[in-house]
């Protein structure tokens, strides 16, 4: 068991695929740079449309596509675990609606791991005159996702989930020493409840977090949070970074985490 080193990317994602993928090459070249073994792209990294309809006509099928093909070269380029975000994939059989996809991509540039986001955001948010149905235009997953990777046992995530703590609970019962939340987080709940919502998830399953996140105004108008972080399996703040795109890279100490699991094992004391 050893410490390893884990890359966060905050981005802006433009309409334009191809600037994206750019820009997210450059982003994972640097985390690589700095030391880190894995990097994790925010949620929508290679496309945010003018509307959320948009994201229908960039759709890829399940194992090819120019998204799909750019995070394979990157990670085998960089010699670096790829956490791509979420990427929209197409739904064999379905109603037109598409998946989002959060892919794993070894240091060898082999996929590993799919996990399609569980809980979806249709929400109103009146005080900022904003609403959202991301269930419009996305199907939800329904299955949790925990694996292995050169960091420990990762449990999957993607930002709406950050919400629902008893996903979290499932993953850390399956083994997860650390979870990643890639994220698109709005403006007015971001400023209330993203720093809270990250930190308790950390403390109360023992266990690191990684939450790269989009940050900005988009081309479509929408304001995106941002602040990217890493947490610490006590809630303590490894890195972050506020606003604008950039790498933040913070050291996943698995000894001293397993030490406080072990003197501190509030998750052996469950009870419901």
């Amino acid at each position: 068991m050893s410490a390893a080193r884990v890359a966060a990317i905050q981005m802006t994602t433009s309409a334009d695929v191809a600037e994206n993928l750019a820009r997210a090459d450059e982003l994972l070249a640097e985390a690589t740079d700095r030391g880190a073994c894995v990097a994790a792209l925010p949620e929508n990294f290679a496309f945010m449309g003018l509307a959320d309809a948009d994201k229908r006509g960039v759709a890829e099928a399940d194992g090819t596509g120019p998204i799909q093909d750019f995070l394979a070269r990157a990670a085998e380029r960089h010699r670096l675990m790829v956490i791509g975000g979420t990427v929209p994939l197409r739904v064999a059989g379905g109603d037109g609606r598409v998946a989002a996809a959060s892919l794993v991509f070894d240091a060898g540039g082999r996929r590993v791991a799919r996990y399609d986001k569980i809980h979806l955001f249709d929400v109103d948010l009146p005080r900022a005159g904003e609403t959202y149905r991301e269930s419009t235009h996305v199907a939800p997953g329904g299955t949790p996702r925990v694996i292995d990777t050169p960091a420990g046992r990762l449990g999957m995530a993607v930002c709406y989930d950050i919400r629902f703590p008893e996903l979290f609970r499932h993953l850390a019962a399956d083994g997860a020493e650390w979870f990643v939340l890639p994220s698109a987080f709005t403006g007015p709940t971001g400023e209330a409840h993203w720093e809270t919502l990250l930190r308790a998830r950390a403390i109360e399953n023992l266990a690191f977090l990684v939450a790269p996140a989009q940050s900005g105004r988009h081309q479509s108008g929408r304001l995106t949070h941002g602040d990217t972080m890493i947490v610490d399996y006590w809630g303590r703040i490894l890195g972050r970074r506020p606003g604008g795109p950039g790498c933040v890279v913070a050291e996943l100490d698995r000894a001293a985490q397993a030490e406080a699991r072990k003197h501190f094992p509030a998750l052996r004391h469950r009870v419901l």
